[in-house]
C-alpha cells in the first residue's frame, strides 16, 4: 500500500491557476479543484476557511509574481532609457511566462469582468505597472502619462495576438518603446 502525498497550500492554488486557464472562474469551487487533485474537499477546507479566501489567495499569490520582480530588475540599468527598456521587455516576457506552467494575465483579466473583487486587484497590478512605465517615462523626459497606457495597453492587445499565433512580443515591444523615446 503507497502512501497518499499530502498536499499543501501551493498545490492547491496552482491546481487554481490551471481550472482558471483551462475552464474559466467557475472551476475554482471546492468540489470541481477537489476532483481535479484527485482528493476530498475536506483537504480543500484544510488550507481555506472558504473558497473567496482560497481567491484571496490565488490572487495574492498571482498579484506578487506579477510585480515583485520588476525593481530589482530594473535597479541594475545604468539610465532611465536603459530601464525604461528593460522594462518593456520585462512586461513583455512576463506575459509569457506562467505560474505553475500556466499563463494567467489573460485568464485574470477574463475573471475580473464578471468578479469585482478580482477587477480590484487586477486594477491594483495595472497601476503598479502603469506607474513604473509613467515613472521611467518622466525621467526619459517624457511627460504625457497617455503614452504610459499606450505602451501597457498595446502589450495587453499583443498577448491576446501571441495565445493565436505564438509569436513572441518582445521585439515589437522593444519596438514602440524606441518609437516612443524618438518622439521626446
Amino acid at each position: 500500500m503507497t502512501k497518499k502525498t499530502r498536499l499543501n497550500q501551493t498545490d492547491w492554488l496552482l491546481a487554481g491557476f490551471a481550472a482558471l486557464a483551462e475552464d474559466g472562474p467557475e472551476a475554482l469551487k471546492a468540489e470541481p479543484l477537489a476532483r481535479r487533485l484527485g482528493t476530498t474537499k475536506g483537504s480543500f477546507y484544510w488550507h481555506f476557511a472558504d473558497v473567496p479566501a482560497y481567491h484571496a489567495a490565488m490572487l495574492d499569490l498571482w498579484a506578487e509574481q506579477a510585480t515583485s520582480h520588476i525593481p530589482a530588475a530594473l535597479e541594475a540599468e545604468p539610465t532611465p532609457v536603459a530601464k525604461l527598456r528593460r522594462l518593456s521587455q520585462i512586461i513583455a516576457t512576463h506575459r509569457s511566462e506562467s505560474l505553475g506552467g500556466v499563463k494567467l494575465d489573460a485568464a485574470i483579466r477574463a475573471w475580473s469582468r464578471a468578479n469585482p473583487v478580482v477587477a480590484e486587484r487586477l486594477a491594483s497590478v495595472d497601476g503598479q505597472r502603469l506607474g513604473f512605465l509613467e515613472t521611467l517615462l518622466n525621467e526619459t523626459g517624457i511627460t504625457n502619462p497617455e503614452w504610459a497606457r499606450i505602451i501597457y495597453a498595446a502589450d495587453i492587445g499583443m498577448e491576446d495576438l501571441s495565445a493565436r499565433d505564438s509569436n513572441d512580443n518582445t521585439s515589437a515591444m522593444g519596438s514602440l518603446v524606441d518609437l516612443v523615446l524618438a518622439l521626446r
